[in-house]
């Protein structure tokens, strides 16, 4: 069996990525770690303890990450994602705090032992920036080698950003640590906007979870519902909310519901386009490609283990 790490700014997708990941029975989610972006990532420990709490599954320990970039002293939210998640990051919706705490260890020592212990049968899905990978890699480069793979939800290489022309919005928080981790040769799917915007989840499948009558199913329609609210003002085109960090960790689940492009890739750092995920030009004629983007994606069979392992959680959630 798989051993999975989420590394979270848990806003309302990061508690769907949650909720994919104790739904899977192919993966054991041994921890999360925390990370800025949607929340503060006190904010954001928070949020991971209770949902795993109120999902059935206090067992789940979570470590606290880096709160700030790897080029920066400090962190704000940003207006815009408070639209989108809501000031507490789980769409206003308010549950209980958890009865437990964050862990003592740091996640970067977590995420460097993890590595060791489990080697090749380790997963790190992280969906926020990586700041708390590069962080590890800097400390120990030989995990690079050991871990199985890294599946991050990032990036777009074949359609615009989110921030701008062509920043997504995870990588957008520390360009340079994106950057780095993408040149760093441990191999990596990038999840990104090119897919991620192709999943959609509207009322009809949130009704679903409320007419399951459970804390748990009515804690996830309702804050999936906020989501689906802010995206019918920030992109009415799409008709529903974008299920970005789901999405990645199905494909740490079964990697053949995306289509792949091997390819070795950089993030800029300088310059009008920084941000930009891009093939590197530098080993473009390398023949390892240590990266796949992802660019196709098998939208109704997603939306279908999608539905299917949430809802069951829900359901049987204490």
């Amino acid at each position: 069996m798989k051993k999975m790490i989420l590394d979270l700014d848990t806003g309302v997708d990061d508690a769907l990525a949650i909720s994919y990941a104790l739904g899977s029975p192919e993966v054991e989610l041994i921890g999360i770690t925390g990370t800025y972006g949607n929340v503060l990532m006190e904010q954001g420990v928070r949020n991971a303890l209770a949902i795993t709490e109120l999902l059935g599954h206090p067992e789940v320990k979570v470590y606290r990450g880096l709160d700030h970039s790897s080029t920066t002293d400090s962190f704000q939210v940003l207006e815009i994602s408070s639209f989108i998640h809501g000031q507490n990051g789980i769409g206003e919706v308010v549950i209980a705090d958890s009865t437990r705490d964050a862990e003592d260890t740091p996640a970067v020592d977590f995420i460097i032992d993890a590595a060791k212990t489990y080697g090749k049968d380790l997963v790190y899905v992280p969906t926020g920036p990586l700041t708390n990978l590069d962080a590890a890699i800097a400390r120990a480069p030989e995990i690079v080698d050991e871990i199985g793979r890294v599946v991050l939800m990032g990036g777009a290489l074949t359609v615009p950003g989110n921030v701008n022309a062509w920043t997504e919005a995870n990588i957008s928080q520390d360009p340079d640590a994106a950057n780095r981790v993408f040149c760093s040769g441990i191999p990596a799917t990038m999840v990104g906007l090119d897919v991620t915007l192709q999943t959609l989840l509207t009322y009809k499948e949130t009704q679903r979870w409320r007419d399951l009558g459970t804390p748990a199913g009515a804690f996830l329609a309702d804050m999936t519902d906020f989501y689906i609210k802010a995206y019918e003002t920030t992109a009415p085109h799409l008709g529903g909310c974008g299920l970005h960090d789901p999405l990645a960790v199905g494909v740490a689940v079964d990697p053949t519901l995306v289509t792949t492009l091997p390819i070795n890739m950089k993030v800029d750092v300088e310059g009008p386009t920084r941000g930009r995920t891009i093939g590197d030009e530098t080993r473009l004629n390398d023949p390892v490609k240590t990266m796949d983007a992802a660019v196709g994606v098998d939208v109704p069979r997603f939306l279908d283990e999608f539905m299917t392992r949430i809802s069951t959680l829900a359901a049987n959630a204490a």
